[in-house]
């Protein structure tokens, strides 16, 4: 379980593939107190450690996981968001995510809004029902509020502005239009929905 507060940006640093693709990622985290078989969401996908060194760990990722995330598209030097699981008793800042991504999608636009940038991004129609205004839904790994929604016959578009901590503090700041990324919509959301349908 984690918040989608980023709290490091860690880089690709060795990507093998032997069976599953084992993946090396570069932190600022305190690999010491991580232990083997600890969560870590990576831009938004909840992985497991299962190696690690004075600055670095590994996680293993199935064919499943690269197929319906973007982490298939990662290369060495690819920068990604890093979340620790929330431990019982920490401040929940963000919203709850589970780390299991939805769908991806797509960075349609970004423009500079005073000192903030104001995303435009893309995501199957399937979804729709899941994105509302003032909403949460997590983008590689971040708790974002929604402010627009728009809805097309196959796609659906929402609107966040990215403040600039925000865009320092994780990748956002170096995103562009074209981009794929990692969504997870609100559990609680899902949850409504699956309600409303009975």
């Amino acid at each position: 379980m984690f918040t989608g507060i980023v709290t490091d940006i860690g880089e690709v640093v060795r990507i093998d593939k032997n069976g599953d693709t084992r993946i090396a990622i570069k932190t600022a985290f305190d690999t010491s107190t991580i232990e083997f078989g600890a969560s870590i969401a990576c831009s938004g996908c909840c992985l497991t450690v299962v190696d690690k060194g004075e600055d670095w760990f590994s996680v293993d990722v199935s064919a499943e996981t690269l197929s319906c995330t973007v982490l298939g598209e990662w290369n060495v030097g690819t920068r990604i968001n890093l979340e620790r699981a929330l431990k019982v008793g920490e401040e929940l800042g963000g919203h709850i995510v589970t780390g299991h991504v939805d769908c991806v999608g797509d960075v349609i636009s970004i423009e500079q809004e005073g000192d903030s940038k104001k995303f435009t991004f893309s995501l199957p129609s399937e979804f729709r029902t899941y994105i509302a205004e003032k909403g949460s839904v997590t983008v590689d790994g971040a708790s974002l509020t929604v402010n627009d929604v728009i809805d097309h016959e196959t796609t659906t578009q929402f609107c966040i502005n990215i403040i600039p901590h925000t865009q320092e503090k994780t990748t956002f700041g170096r995103n562009a239009a074209g981009d794929r990324v990692n969504i997870e919509i609100d559990i609680l959301a899902r949850y409504v929905a699956r309600m409303r349908d009975q």
